[in-house]
């Protein structure tokens, strides 16, 4: 099996595949070995993938640079993949579940229970630190580990409530770790790496991309029971989390506020078309134990 992941680590580094590629790898060959033996014309025959692709692909799993990398960073961080007793089962229910994870800190959070993830717009009103340490803090203080993606705004606020209140917090980023993102945010991501847990789908030296964020997303809400949103304009990127909370079966909850914010326009949406209203803490307590004995650990 040791053999098996450190393929799949290797595959899911090169260029010209996608993880749904790299499933029909697994599918051709659970033991990903025999990828190896083949030249570009029959990965792209074989898997229906573009010529270019292959090639691509082919040069990249014969490049020797990538595997001195490789071995750098295996040596750097904590790597979790699908085929690791280690890997989250949570996740394993979701769609396009990821297949390896990078990781810096405490990964036995991910087999934490209740995990709750915290989101929202990222240019908060003057009242959203108040609604979380309404909502949110009874949560940490009850041991809820918190899950968000370290941006700007609401995420850095539900990340710093965990880690001040002697909390613990998972962040999963839309980057490789050596290129924090936020660059302002580089404090607070070496405060989680002591205190909590880093986590990205992406390689360490993976720069940022648009398309990235929104990706990431499904791994923030699939970890969670539940997803709850502080405050979220009608255009919000928050709400792409929602529609993966809602696609995986997860609870989902908002926070309402005054009708003259912009910012609780997303929310107020959200509860019409049937998110749960969160006037306490309770309101998100009591789901918890209602879901709790059938919940997947």
């Amino acid at each position: 099996m040791e053999l098996v992941r450190k393929r799949l680590i290797h595959l899911h580094r090169c260029r010209g595949v996608t993880r749904k590629t790299i499933r029909k790898f697994i599918r051709y060959d659970p033991t990903l070995k025999s990828i190896y033996s083949l030249n570009s014309t029959q990965v792209s025959q074989f898997f229906s993938l573009p010529h270019k692709n292959a090639v691509l692909f082919h040069s990249d799993l014969r490049n020797h640079e990538l595997k001195t990398q490789l071995i750098s960073d295996l040596n750097s961080y904590k790597v979790i993949t699908v085929v690791d007793e280690n890997y989250p089962f949570v996740l394993k229910t979701i769609k396009d579940a990821p297949l390896v994870l990078y990781a810096i800190g405490d990964t036995d959070l991910l087999h934490k229970n209740p995990i709750l993830s915290v989101i929202g717009t990222r240019k908060p009103s003057r009242e959203a630190k108040l609604k979380m340490e309404k909502y949110v803090l009874p949560l940490i203080q009850r041991n809820w580990v918190i899950v968000s993606g370290m941006a700007t705004g609401i995420d850095s606020f539900a990340h710093q409530l965990a880690l001040q209140n002697n909390g613990k917090t998972i962040a999963v980023l839309g980057s490789g770790f050596k290129h924090i993102y936020p660059k302002q945010n580089t404090v607070l991501f070496n405060q989680i790496a002591k205190n909590g847990l880093l986590l990205s789908e992406y390689t360490p030296d993976s720069p940022p991309e648009r398309f990235y964020f929104p990706e990431r997303n499904r791994i923030i809400s699939g970890l969670s029971f539940g997803t709850l949103v502080i405050e979220a304009t009608k255009k919000s990127g928050t709400l792409i989390t929602v529609d993966q909370a809602l696609d995986q079966g997860r609870e989902v909850y908002a926070v309402p506020g005054s009708p003259l914010l912009k910012q609780t326009e997303g929310c107020h949406k959200m509860i019409q078309d049937g998110a749960k209203l969160v006037q306490e803490a309770d309101d998100i307590l009591e789901d918890w134990d209602r879901i709790m004995p059938n919940w997947v650990i």
